[in-house]
């Protein structure tokens, strides 16, 4: 049941593990936004180097103001509109680990539409870290099938929900957006 997997998912988050998760695109490997060593568990399982930020999940847009300086109008609008799932990177993070800041103070950041992600952030309080659940340079995994085993074995904890759905997700559209508004696409 949904519950229980979040119950157990939140068990591993707030003890400091990282958990392999489906989300309202691919699969992601994630962990409590705020702790550094959890942060640095999921570059060290992902071969990626640390200057590679990873994004992280919201539940809910009305928690944007948490983790960036200023938040411009438009990110509402934006979020809300959004005919496929968008991360915003955004400057001026704040209250997240250093280690997902990008060199430029930036912070990439998606509203997550997908229940059990919806759940565990409402009961973890804090975001959730979300990258792609690959070895970094290998492609993304478009369903569970196609996780490569050391991955698998890699997480502290599996969530069992919509392992067997066989549907290509995608990645989210990702836009930088300045304060002022201005914005541009970084991947669509």
């Amino acid at each position: 049941m949904l519950k229980d997997e979040v119950a157990k998912a939140l068990k591993v988050v707030q003890d400091g593990g990282i958990i392999l998760y489906p989300t309202d695109t691919i699969w992601g490997i994630g962990c409590d936004a705020t702790n550094t060593e959890a942060v640095k568990k999921i570059f060290a399982l992902k071969q990626r180097e640390e200057a590679k930020s990873m994004i992280i999940l919201l539940d809910t847009d009305n928690k944007l103001q948490s983790y960036v300086r200023e938040v411009p109008d438009i990110a509402y609008d934006l979020i809300e509109y959004a005919e496929n799932p968008l991360t915003l990177v955004m400057p001026g993070a704040k209250n997240i680990s250093e280690a997902l800041i990008a060199a430029d103070g930036s912070v990439g950041i998606r509203v997550a539409k997908h229940p059990f992600c919806e759940q565990l952030i409402q009961r973890l309080r804090k975001p959730l870290v979300s990258t792609s659940a690959n070895i970094s340079g290998q492609p993304s995994p478009q369903n569970f099938n196609e996780i490569a085993s050391e991955i698998i074995e890699g997480v502290d904890y599996v969530v069992d929900v919509d392992q067997h759905d066989t549907t290509l997700k995608k990645p989210s559209t990702i836009m930088r957006l300045a304060p002022d508004g201005r914005f541009e696409f970084l991947r669509r």
